[in-house]
């Protein structure tokens, strides 16, 4: 019986052993950050050990790392009531405290109107298409592009940027906020001070341990040239995926995007009969971002791109990462392409006019 194959990363990574290990180790710490004693500032050490990582990791030296349970929390407390404007592609997490009225081309590029009042990501989840920040963005979403491609917090010259632990290795309900300094945000959490000031409650001390470590992890993966050697594979899988499946639309190939990321469309086979189908086959994948997953429609992010709402909904994410080989990934295209060879069989005897 074949292996299954996580073809899934950008939804969420494998835990990192180095991640898992300083987990274990903070779960043998009983103090509590916030004291005073040496049980505490053993505790209270551990975490800004993390936070030194973590900034280290996003070239965010001299800014402020606040935790928080993931990027969306970071994204709220970013971006709440601020009155920001951002385009269609946005995560949720984000577009939910926007004016979505920016414009976006056919490459998935974004024109900022006034950059100072807007959010931008600098990496899609669905698509991978990598941005050109504008200087004196006031926020963008890190959250795919860290530990994926080169980049630094502090050249990038915006003012906050939202990061989560999974997506690099790290644990779930871990994320942090990247502040320039003398820049502040409205506490949504309240109550003890922790943070700063700017998210109440005790520690995730577990998580940002785990972060901590995956972040390290993943700035040493990245200057090793390990994404480089993946984006070798995503390049076989596309080849291979336009070799066998005639018809089929491959989103933002030859732009400049995530080393990891082939987003398909086969118009007329709908997004999540594809990913039931390759499931059944013995491949995690997804039919866009994964907090979208489950609600049947067509992708926003495509459309906004100016797809026809056909073809967005008729989409496949293939995210994949270091391990995944040249093997793995031709037997993926092998198996899609067999889906999509019954699925035109199917349109076809329905009268369908297919390309």
């Amino acid at each position: 019986m074949m292996r299954r194959l996580y073809l899934d990363w950008n939804a969420s990574t494998p835990l990192r052993p180095e991640a898992k290990a300083a987990m274990g180790a903070a779960m043998d710490l009983c103090g509590n950050a916030s004291s005073i004693h040496a049980e505490g500032r053993a505790v209270r050490g551990l975490i800004e050990k993390a936070r030194a990582q973590v900034a280290a990791a996003l070239g965010a030296e001299g800014a402020d790392i606040v935790f928080t349970s993931g990027a969306t929390e970071a994204a709220a407390l970013a971006c709440a009531d601020r009155g920001l404007h951002c385009a269609g592609i946005e995560h949720d997490a984000v577009a939910a405290w926007c004016v979505i009225d920016q414009p976006v081309d056919r490459a998935g590029r974004v024109s900022l109107a006034k950059p100072a009042a807007s959010a931008l990501q600098l990496a899609n989840s669905e698509t991978g298409i990598v941005q050109d920040l504008p200087d004196g963005l006031a926020v963008s979403d890190l959250t795919q592009a860290f530990g994926k491609i080169p980049f630094a917090f502090n050249w990038l010259g915006c003012g906050m940027g939202l990061v989560s632990a999974h997506k690099l290795g790290g644990p779930k309900g871990i994320g942090a906020l990247a502040l320039r300094p003398g820049l502040e945000v409205t506490a949504r959490i309240r109550g003890g001070g922790q943070e700063m000031g700017r998210r109440a409650g005790t520690e995730n001390v577990i998580g940002i341990a785990g972060f901590g470590a995956a972040a390290e992890a993943a700035a040493r993966d990245l200057a090793d040239g390990v994404w480089e050697a993946v984006a070798e594979v995503r390049n076989i899988l596309e080849e291979a995926l336009e070799a066998l499946c005639p018809g089929i639309i491959l989103v933002a190939k030859g732009q400049p995007r995530l080393p990891n990321t082939v987003t398909v469309v086969a118009p007329g086979w709908k997004g999540e009969t594809q990913v039931m189908a390759m499931d059944l086959a013995g491949f995690a994948v997804s039919a866009g971002s994964a907090c979208s997953s489950g609600k049947v429609s067509a992708s926003r992010v495509l459309v906004a791109m100016g797809h026809a709402d056909a073809q967005a909904g008729s989409a496949l994410r293939v995210s994949i990462g270091p391990g995944i080989t040249r093997e793995d990934v031709l037997r993926f295209a092998e198996s899609y392409a067999r889906g999509w060879a019954r699925a035109r069989e199917r349109m076809q005897q329905a009268g369908a006019d297919l390309p």
